[in-house]
């Protein structure tokens, strides 16, 4: 198989497995016991929790463990908001955040708080002039993507923060899609809250991090005494230490970035020789280095996904939480495309695993098996 559907999720690496089952067949203990066996699992948590704010570029009290970033996206909106100062009451979204975090956001809305929505230009990058104009000094907290999971398009994270401190409001960032695939440094970014999965850089599912500046006011959404009272629930030591070995892999960034980015180039300039109806959205602007998102024609996605499974091609009609629907994608929808368009969306998402015969494969596979359905679907057209 051609796995090329790692925004989704990615293979854990071997390493992350072999640092694992140590603490599941050893280290098992609760770390909240005084016992030496539970004092063996505190000591594996600082460990690993040293690691993470190491290589995130965040003190170890900053980094809160969750069960991933879905968990730590709700806890930065609702536990930021919640000590937010009198007066200030308003939330601002991006209209292309992940499906997931745009129900947070209407949940919200419908218990009274006062929600609103930063668009996005035809390319998919923030309107920043629109943005500007939303932040004010009512606001409590900018809500934002680092990367968009579904076209790849990088947003102006330095910039809001900016906007959002000279107002005095937050900013929390959803970097799941950034963190593992460019360079991130916690204490750099200007975010005030950052967050993150592990199953999105070759660690275990159910695992993440919320980041939280020191000295935040903060009103903990999980009550216990676990993660210095913000966040209650008895950690997941295996997964946490998966995570943490999965950033130390990491490496170096940069250096895998631009691997990434050839082959994804490689794989854009391949197909438009070969099938001159693709159309590949936000090529223009800064995005992630794995990450393709296109059309053939206006063939459904569905014919699409259907061919490349034959190949043994793994990929993706948009985010895998929300796709699989008849609805066109939202984030398209956000950048003005047709629904009809819009529903031929297709992604492909390279990863650490991803190789240039692979890509080759692709290429030398698909165009003749779309040509066709291109060729009849012009003969068609009206």
């Amino acid at each position: 198989m051609i796995y090329l559907d790692h925004n989704a999720t990615t293979p854990p690496a071997p390493e992350v497995l072999a640092a694992m089952l140590p603490v599941l067949s050893g280290v098992w203990a609760n770390s909240s016991s005084q016992h030496g066996p539970g004092q063996d699992a505190k000591r594996a948590l600082g460990a690993a929790r040293a690691t993470v704010a190491r290589v995130l570029g965040c003190k170890p009290v900053e980094v809160i463990f969750t069960s991933g970033a879905t968990e730590a996206n709700h806890l930065a909106v609702r536990g930021l908001l919640a000590a937010a100062a009198s007066g200030r009451s308003r939330v601002v979204f991006s209209s292309v955040e992940h499906a997931g975090h745009l129900r947070l956001a209407r949940a919200l809305a419908d218990a009274g708080v006062q929600v609103d929505w930063m668009p996005v230009l035809a390319n998919g990058t923030l309107d920043l002039a629109a943005a500007q104009t939303l932040i004010g000094p009512d606001l409590a907290l900018v809500s934002l993507m680092a990367a968009n999971n579904e076209t790849g398009v990088l947003m102006p994270v330095a910039q809001v923060a900016a906007l959002a401190h000279a107002a005095g409001a937050l900013l929390h960032v959803d970097a799941t899609q950034l963190v593992g695939k460019l360079p991130f440094h916690f204490a750099d970014s200007g975010a005030d809250a950052v967050s993150l999965s592990a199953h999105k850089f070759q660690g275990p599912k159910g695992t993440g991090a919320l980041l939280l500046r020191q000295g935040l006011p903060f009103v903990p959404q999980t009550l216990g005494s676990q993660e210095r009272g913000r966040r209650g629930g008895t950690e997941n030591l295996a997964g946490i230490v998966g995570m943490a070995t999965a950033l130390e892999l990491l490496g170096d960034v940069n250096l895998e970035a631009k691997r990434q980015a050839q082959l994804r180039d490689a794989l854009e300039n391949g197909l438009t020789r070969a099938l001159p109806e693709t159309h590949i959205w936000s090529r223009q602007v800064p995005r992630l280095p794995g990450t393709s998102y296109l059309r053939f024609g206006q063939l459904s996605v569905d014919v699409v996904l259907q061919r490349l499974e034959r190949l043994g091609v793994a990929a993706s009609s948009g985010a895998a939480c929300s796709s699989g629907g008849s609805a066109p994608s939202h984030v398209l929808t956000a950048m003005g495309v047709p629904a009809d368009e819009a529903l031929a969306a297709v992604r492909f998402s390279l990863g650490a695993t991803s190789t240039l015969a692979e890509v080759n494969h692709l290429l030398q596979a698909l165009p003749p098996l779309l040509a066709p359905l291109l060729h009849e679907e012009r003969l068609t057209a009206p």
